[in-house]
């Protein structure tokens, strides 16, 4: 994984990512305005589940639920 690849979503801060590196997969910001508005809530509730959730192994199994369905979303706008 390199940063030039998957930047760092400027709605999470250095810490957010330092304790859950997860969150900088929900960038949305380099794709394509349709894809963006496809992606964006995704970064948006994972934005909640950090902020609302106690850090254990479920909120992490939220989270990869959570990126794995992103993907599949921005992927149904690909054509």
């Amino acid at each position: 994984m390199t940063d030039a690849i998957h930047p760092a979503p400027k709605e999470f801060s250095a810490d957010q990512l330092q304790i859950d590196p997860i969150l900088r997969y929900f960038h949305y910001s380099h794709l394509p305005d349709k894809l963006q508005g496809a992606s964006r809530p995704f970064c948006d509730l994972a934005g909640h589940i950090v902020d609302t959730l106690p850090r254990n192994p479920e909120r992490t199994v939220a989270l990869r639920k959570l990126l794995e369905a992103k993907d599949a979303a921005v992927r149904a706008n690909v054509q």
